[in-house]
């Protein structure tokens, strides 16, 4: 997961981040020869994270986590990208080289594309899964916004979108331990979502486009029987969970279990009528990023 090209790309690549030094380092290291620019939107880290990307040199800005789309949003408004193509990575996320060699490609051989995807493998429990999802992450700067909802934010492109070959590497959390904490936040997100009334990301629409489709069927989701147990089965022989052993049954079954929990938590809400904040872990203000010329620029944390 290196990197083959001699020149760099005409693409900026944006990260927001919140205690992720230990995945910061990788990330940067993955992107920082081929992308023309790199700018992290920090949610006020109690690490290293922004020692990190100043010592790195990355362009870094500060502000309190709202919620993941919004937080995108602000992110494509306020940030001066001036580069051609715009890129959105997690900072656990690592390009390999035969992507990057394919997005060299599609944006100087294609001017009929507004935005690209392509397949992101899962990792679990520290190794490579053989399941696959279809992800955007590269668009014209300018084309794209974000879905507002707290979590689980997808990206709406104006143009048509093209699919690349290459993959994108998720290397989630290395313990069980670490992959239940971030899981527990984002049921809690998608529990108050779902308590609140909030829209889902776009209209569902059982004909529509894959993304109206998927939200058809998470709308549909908690009125059908056997829910669980049918997800389990589905990701288990549906997705291939199964070909990666025990790792696959134990991925599938969680899996399950986190659509369960989302239910469970919506019902505590709606039986207790109190709805928590987002669960934010988050530091202090850095200095030396407040009275940078970029922080002043697109923020005024007073």
């Amino acid at each position: 997961m290196g990197n083959i090209m001699r020149d760099k790309l005409p693409i900026s690549v944006i990260m927001l981040t919140l205690n992720e030094e230990a995945n910061l380092p990788g990330a940067i290291e993955n992107v920082e020869t081929w992308a023309e620019d790199i700018f992290i939107v920090d949610s006020l880290s109690s690490d290293h994270t922004v020692d990190i990307a100043l010592a790195k040199g990355i362009k870094v800005i500060q502000r309190p986590f709202t919620n993941f789309g919004d937080q995108w949003n602000f992110a494509l408004e306020k940030l001066p990208v001036y580069s051609p193509w715009t890129c959105k990575l997690d900072p656990d996320e690592r390009f390999s080289d035969q992507l990057i060699a394919d997005i060299d490609l599609a944006i100087q051989s294609d001017n009929t594309k507004a935005g690209y995807g392509f397949r992101r493998r899962l990792w679990f429990m520290g190794k490579p899964m053989r399941i696959t999802q279809k992800i955007i992450r590269i668009w014209r700067t300018g084309s794209c916004r974000f879905t507002d909802v707290i979590v689980n934010e997808h990206p709406i492109i104006d143009g048509k979108v093209g699919f690349l070959k290459g993959i994108l590497e998720h290397l989630d959390s290395c313990s069980l331990h670490e992959w239940w904490d971030k899981q527990n936040r984002y049921t809690t997100m998608e529990a108050i979502m779902r308590t609140r009334g909030d829209q889902l990301a776009v209209a569902p629409k059982i004909f529509g486009n894959a993304l109206q489709r998927r939200m058809f069927l998470k709308k549909l989701f908690p009125k059908v029987p056997f829910r669980f147990q049918i997800l389990f089965l589905s990701d288990l022989f549906g997705r291939g969970a199964i070909l990666d052993g025990s790792r696959g049954w134990m991925w599938a079954h969680l899996r399950s279990e986190l659509y369960r929990m989302i239910e469970l938590k919506a019902e505590e809400m709606a039986q207790t009528g109190y709805i928590p904040e987002i669960p934010r872990k988050t530091g202090n203000w850095d200095p030396r990023v407040l009275e940078s010329k970029l922080q002043q620029s697109v923020l005024d944390p007073r």
